[in-house]
């Protein structure tokens, strides 16, 4: 059945393009000048879990680890109210023994109160786990260099795959919707750490293969309507594609929530983060990603790009 739906979305195209610069821009300033909340496995630190036999009151936990005498802490529950992470700044020691120890202490002191102020509830830790600052800047560095690396192999897959007025508008999608996730992340409060890094990486692959169905869309059509402008194509295309793209991200946007809804700790927030990679990212394809081909059409010209030949379609 023929497609009758004739939204005009490149005619919206400069309208969105503007609200799309801002909010990057916005974006952008708010992480080099704010700067994001790293958690421990980029600015170092301990995380200890605690086991109750019985509930516990979140507040009264934080009351006492309040008297640990340690920066950035952080109480929060861990899958039930039996169960605790605690988190906060590794004190640093001039050796990395000196760093045990004082680590050391701080469980065992950490143990003792829980033993006078928990004892009915049989508090237990369960693993304590630390990062140094060092291996912590390590990690931060090589996540974010994931994150580089997979945006230029992008460059060139779409490039190769499509044709090279395609691939800077991808790139550039990619990178609109990996900013603004993030910012919008740092702005909730949440520490971003290892796991967020992955999801991040996960939102650049579900957007970029939304990004390649409108692509291909736009080609198959092309190859259709070989007289009708670039921008009229490009429109056409969007539209039959739209109700996929509406079903697909949909769906997996549901999943997402209600892992945000249900779930608590590290879970809740990767599913934030997908949450809102997976809402950028379906408007990013629609009002960046495609306008912006056009756009770099418009400054190309007529000259042939394509390395792989476009196939041919029977009429």
């Amino acid at each position: 059945m023929k497609n009758k739906r004739n939204f005009d979305f490149i005619g919206k195209a400069p309208l969105f393009a503007g609200i799309s610069g801002a909010v990057l821009v916005l974006s952008l300033l708010f992480i080099v000048f704010k700067g994001l909340p790293y958690g421990i496995d980029f600015a170092g630190g301990s995380e200890i879990q605690v086991s109750f036999s019985e509930s516990v009151k979140i507040e009264e936990l934080r009351s006492l680890t309040n008297t640990l005498g340690v920066s950035h802490l952080s109480v929060q529950e861990f899958g039930s109210d039996k169960d605790f992470l605690i988190r906060f700044q590794l004190p640093e020691g001039q050796t990395p023994s000196e760093t045990n120890k004082k680590q050391n202490e701080i469980v065992n002191g950490l143990q003792d109160k829980l033993n006078q102020s928990f004892s009915s509830q049989k508090p237990q830790i369960v693993r304590a786990d630390s990062v140094g600052p060092q291996v912590g800047a390590e990690l931060k560095k090589m996540g974010f260099l994931a994150l580089f690396y997979s945006l230029i192999i992008i460059l060139a897959y779409v490039g190769l795959r499509f044709d090279y007025k395609y691939a800077p508008g991808a790139v550039i999608c990619l990178f609109h919707d990996a900013v603004i996730a993030l910012a919008i992340f740092a702005l909730s409060g949440r520490e971003i750490n290892v796991p967020i890094i992955a999801a991040i990486l996960t939102l650049i692959g579900f957007s970029l293969n939304d990004t390649i169905v409108v692509f291909d869309r736009i080609r198959e059509t092309e190859s259709h309507h070989s007289k009708l402008k670039l921008s009229e194509i490009i429109n056409r295309a969007i539209n039959d594609m739209f109700e996929r793209t509406v079903i697909t991200s949909g769906t997996t946007l549901s999943v997402s929530l209600a892992l945000l809804f249900l779930t608590t700790g590290a879970v809740s927030d990767i599913a934030f983060i997908m949450s809102v990679g997976i809402i950028v990212g379906t408007y990013s394809s629609i009002y960046v990603a495609a306008p912006l081909a056009l756009l770099l059409d418009k400054f190309m010209g007529d000259k042939p790009l394509n390395i792989i030949p476009k196939p041919r379609y029977s009429e």
